[in-house]
């Protein structure tokens, strides 16, 4: 069983011995720092980091309730109806009666919020996927076992 003292190999220095807390801190920050450079990777627009997530999680799930959406990006009922306003003002997000229920509210993107959500993921998988070629074959492995691994982190 891992314990925070328990020494794992560090990778960036293959002869120090990092405790969990200092694995943990080292991947909290590269995980950050290539999210965001991952955001510099998109189509140029005013959306902010929360419009953006949230017309992600309708081009990924497709139509979902105002509920359903602020479940899914862990914010409150309200703080999502503001979110979704600003999407509704850009034309990015439809709104309209479900046709399960009509007293909800059923959000969809629109042609131009598919698009731009498109066009997003191209760059961005244009650019990590120069960057992962440019790996060994060795390191594209730990890299494929990493991704499973922050999957089940994501999830938990």
């Amino acid at each position: 069983m891992l314990t925070e003292t328990t020494p794992h190999p560090s990778a960036d220095s293959p002869d120090h011995q990092s405790t969990v807390a200092e694995l943990s801190h080292d991947f909290r920050l590269a995980n950050g720092r290539l999210a965001r450079r991952l955001r510099q990777e998109k189509v140029d627009n005013e959306l902010s980091a929360g419009q953006f997530s949230a017309l992600g999680a309708l081009f990924v799930q497709g139509p979902l309730t105002l509920r359903a959406l602020s479940d899914h990006e862990r914010v409150t009922p309200p703080s999502m109806s503001r979110t979704v306003n600003a999407l509704v003002e850009a034309g990015l997000v439809h709104r309209a009666g479900s046709l399960e229920d009509g007293r909800k509210l059923e959000l969809t993107a629109t042609e131009a919020g598919l698009a731009l959500m498109r066009e997003t993921r191209k760059r961005r998988d244009a650019w990590l996927a120069q960057r992962v070629l440019a790996l060994s074959d060795e390191q594209r492995r730990v890299l494929s076992d990493a991704t499973a691994i922050m999957r089940e982190l994501a999830d938990s």
